[in-house]
Formats: C-alpha cells, structure tokens, sequence
C-alpha cells in the first residue's frame, strides 16, 4: 500500500473518553475513510505505526438532524475504525513523524 493511499484510509485518531477507556484495552479507535475496508485498515495500521494488529471491527456513525433558525441541517456521518493491538504493543501519536 503506497503512502498517499494510507493517508487517504487513515484521516486520524479520534479522542473521546470512550476511546481512552478502549485505549486501556489494547484498542486504538481511528477516522477513517467512507470507502476504506478492514484489510485496508489493517494494513495502512501496521505500516504507519509498525505495530502488529490483531483485528479491525469498523462503525458506521450516522450525523445528526438539527434544527437552525434557518431550517434543518445535518451533521456529517462518521466512520469509526477500532483497531485491537498485539500484546505489548502500542502506538503513541506524539512520536508518529
């Protein structure tokens, strides 16, 4: 998988006090793209980071309907990735060049 792909999978780490919970797991939760499959996924993982991934489980977040003083909007639809890590590995994103 060429560099400009991996990027184009991966669109970066989601934060959330879920995602910390997870993080404690083993598990790291990623953005990632409407069209990105779980090989893909995976592979973009263990390149970018050099870490061995255990398993890929992928949602689909749906964006909400909100109502505006000028009618109804909708917030954009997410897609998560939760990426399960190797025993003893880790991915620190402060250290990623």
């Amino acid at each position: 998988m060429n560099q400009e792909r991996i990027y184009k999978v991966l669109l970066g780490p989601l934060i959330s006090e879920k995602a910390t919970m997870c993080a404690e797991s083993g598990q790291v939760v990623f953005r990632v793209a409407p069209d990105a499959t779980k090989p893909e996924i995976k592979k973009a993982v263990e390149q970018l980071f050099n870490v061995k991934v255990e398993g890929v489980q992928v949602l689909n977040r749906k964006g909400k309907l909100k109502r505006t003083m000028r009618g109804v909007g909708k917030r954009q639809d997410v897609r998560k990735a939760y990426v399960r890590l190797a025993e003893g590995q880790d991915i620190d994103f402060l250290d990623v060049e």
